[in-house]
């Protein structure tokens, strides 16, 4: 009788270390991946920041030249002021917030095309050296932008599938780990522009 206690008892604690050790495992993956997603989203921000910084040096060149277009100068400095605004922790990111994010973004996209298209009626500002390299780190930005949201959709989507997979979605459930939002493409991006000549 004790041979079979003992054994029935040395089962359930094999049985409940290998769990321990699943449990322990699955959680500390869901926070690795998880700190990746915060990581990805401080890289796009980080991103933004960079653009955000540019803005005021390409605006000063800008309006050295073209100082009659005020009011295209002054758009691009408020979309860059309520683009900095609008920030996200990236633990409690919801839709609404990510599109808030993205539609101030975009606001300031915008604004900085006008500024570029204007700069075309402006000879002498396209031959400016500072002008063409702001323009260029821009364009660089733009580009690092674009890494940085790809990068941060797929370490997103990494997250949330480890999240949402059984069984360890009963844990992701129980420790709280919530599906990441990913950016989507803007609004009517889905249609060609028409070029007309």
């Amino acid at each position: 009788m004790k041979k079979g206690c003992l054994i029935i008892v040395a089962i359930v604690v094999i049985i409940g270390l290998g769990l321990f050790s699943w449990v322990k495992g699955a959680y500390n993956g869901m926070v690795e991946s998880e700190e990746s997603v915060t990581t990805a989203w401080s890289n796009v921000e980080t991103q933004y920041q960079r653009r955000a910084d540019l803005i005021p040096n390409l605006v000063a060149t800008v309006k050295g030249y073209a100082s009659h277009e005020s009011e295209t100068l002054e758009a691009v400095v408020a979309a860059r002021s309520k683009a900095t605004q609008v920030t996200i922790d990236p633990s409690n990111m919801t839709v609404e917030q990510l599109k808030e994010y993205q539609a101030a973004q975009g606001e300031l996209s915008t604004a900085l095309g006008k500024l570029i298209a204007i700069t075309e009626a402006y000879p002498d500002l396209k031959a400016n050296e500072n002008f063409q390299e702001l323009q260029a780190q821009l364009e660089g930005t733009e580009n690092r932008i674009n890494e940085a949201r790809r990068s941060y959709n797929e370490v997103a989507q990494s997250y949330n599938v480890k999240i949402r997979q059984f069984p360890t979605n009963i844990l992701a459930g129980i420790f709280n780990f919530n599906v990441k939002e990913k950016f989507a493409a803007e609004a009517g991006a889905e249609k060609a522009p028409t070029v007309e000549f």
